[in-house]
């Protein structure tokens, strides 16, 4: 072989082309198996009626009354993902501290003490049931609980999102620098001060940068909930859509599409200020 083709020569191919391969192995039966079958939307008994409902989408309907309805019920998402995060919030950072092992008094020595070990284990058992139970999940049974409306999306944000936020704050704060936590413990300091003093400064930017990010991610979800009878925009989307007024789903979705680029470019400011 030439310099110049050695030279040329990707010396991981193989290994990449073996992956490839592998990983079509790997998915195609999954594939099969889940009925993949993406050439059907193709067929003209899925576009005929595919084309008739987006038809229906224009022109978009836009008078001052239906805009008043729809920047209400828009209103009213934010307001349901920013509830719900505030309590998952309220959630998440009593059991995050529980169970940050780095907080642990009988840690210093080595080994965790028994009672405080097994608490650590509830906790973050409690955590896993939280956050595997999806927000869908719970805002069917508060619906059922609580009636229809907004409280409902707000407590199946609060209790997936405490979940998810306790587990990723007790990341943080464990993979965070730890010397100085570690130096106060030892010196006769409480556990509330250790985190104020030492745990919380070092991670305090990476917290903040997480949390935006889930506001983001619940404002999203809470429109998803409105289909379950939760409250805000996706309810009135819901509606619409039963009745085939395509005109009236059309603005919502556009509206809604801006409130997701705005909450994304807010929440990317917001990163790169604390960052």
């Amino acid at each position: 072989m030439s310099a110049s083709a050695a030279r040329l020569r990707d010396p991981a191919w193989t290994g990449r082309v073996f992956w490839l391969l592998a990983a079509c192995v790997v998915l195609w039966p999954l594939l099969v198996l889940a009925e993949f079958k993406p050439w059907i939307l193709l067929t003209p008994e899925s576009l005929k009626p595919t084309l008739r409902f987006l038809a229906d989408f224009f022109p978009p309907r836009v008078d001052p009354e239906f805009l008043l309805l729809v920047a209400r019920e828009t209103w009213r998402t934010v307001a349901i993902a920013t509830a719900g995060l505030a309590l998952a919030m309220l959630i998440a950072i009593p059991m995050a501290l529980l169970s940050v092992r780095v907080l642990s008094v009988s840690a210093l020595a080595g080994r965790m003490a028994p009672m405080p070990a097994v608490m650590r284990l509830v906790v973050r058992a409690v955590m896993v049931v939280l956050r595997s139970v999806p927000e869908l999940i719970w805002a069917l049974v508060f619906v059922r609980v609580v009636g229809l409306g907004p409280t409902s999306g707000v407590l199946a944000i609060a209790l997936t999102y405490g979940g998810m936020l306790g587990k990723v704050y007790a990341e943080i704060l464990e993979s965070g620098e730890t010397h100085a936590t570690t130096a106060l413990l030892r010196n006769g300091a409480g556990r509330v001060q250790a985190f104020f003093y030492g745990l919380l400064p070092t991670s305090a930017a990476e917290l903040t940068s997480y949390t935006v990010y889930r506001w983001e991610c619940a404002i999203r979800s809470s429109a998803v909930l409105g289909f379950v009878g939760a409250g805000g925009l996706g309810q009135q989307i819901d509606s619409s859509m039963k009745m085939f007024n395509g005109a009236e789903v059309c603005t919502m979705l556009l509206v809604f599409v801006a409130l997701v680029a705005l909450t994304d470019r807010l929440s990317a400011w917001l990163r790169k200020a604390l960052g």
